[in-house]
């Protein structure tokens, strides 16, 4: 029931953070800002890892607690987006919120013309999209892009190498398997770090085409190496050799997820 209720939790805030950050933020600083998202999510995620070493999942689930209760009582003072308020006609109250946001001596009168047209657009434009419509490219092509980089994502594997981590790293002769998960936790945030810092200088297209390259590979040699340990004595150099590329092939895959 725990896991449960937890996965409901992350999947509904999981999808509302983003769309606050981006509905708030303001417009010249919007990329950025919501790439720290996924940040702050690769930095917890090395914070468990590293608090792992020490103490048990009980204490580290209950731990996990804490951010949650400084959070709870956060949201009765943060403003309610204010492009969803001037969706919503409340305009007063779309007004406030954007100049508590912006500060109180911050002229925002050219954002308000800003947010109010580009909602009296979307309205125009908004229509009930039917099944049958799917057949016209101006909605079924940006619709199997999406779809296709989301499951393709997660067929890549990538998911299978983090949750097992420890035991590939355990059976390719790590001695600290658990140290070297806080490494994979470590390398994801540079790794994250490095395509918030260029994900809007080297657009998002040449990123995919890079990391996808690297999974590839990174994958191939990590499948490679464990089939063929299979195969050699562990004694010899060449079995040594083939666990540290399978290491090296989960450090990378890691770096390019």
């Amino acid at each position: 029931m725990g896991r449960l209720l937890e996965g409901f939790g992350v999947g509904i805030i999981s999808y509302t953070v983003p769309v606050y950050i981006a509905e708030i933020a303001p417009q010249n600083m919007r990329g950025g800002l919501g790439s720290v998202n996924h940040l702050s999510v690769t930095i917890g995620i090395m914070l468990a890892y590293l608090l792992g070493l020490f103490v048990s999942w009980r204490i580290l689930a209950v731990l996990g607690t804490l951010p949650c209760i400084v959070l709870i009582p956060g949201l009765f003072f943060i403003p309610e987006s204010p492009r969803w308020l001037a969706k919503m006609g409340m305009t007063d109250d779309f007004e406030t919120s954007l100049q508590v946001l912006r500060g109180f001596e911050t002229d925002i009168t050219v954002e308000v013309n800003e947010i109010k047209r580009s909602v009296a657009s979307s309205t125009k434009r908004s229509s009930t999209v039917r099944f049958v419509d799917l057949k016209r490219r101006r909605y079924y092509f940006p619709l199997m892009v999406g779809i296709g980089l989301l499951v393709l994502q997660q067929l890549g594997g990538i998911n299978g190498v983090l949750f097992y981590s420890s035991t590939i790293f355990e059976s390719a002769g790590v001695t600290s398997s658990n140290a070297a998960t806080f490494g994979v936790g470590a390398i994801q945030v540079v790794a994250t770090a490095i395509s918030t810092w260029l994900v809007d200088k080297a657009g998002r297209r040449l990123l995919l085409t890079i990391s996808s390259i690297g999974m590839t590979i990174s994958l191939a040699i990590v499948a490679a190496a464990f089939y063929l340990k299979g195969f050699v004595s562990p004694d010899s150099d060449i079995y040594s050799m083939l666990s540290i590329f399978s290491v090296v092939g989960v450090v990378v895959s890691l770096f390019v997820l």
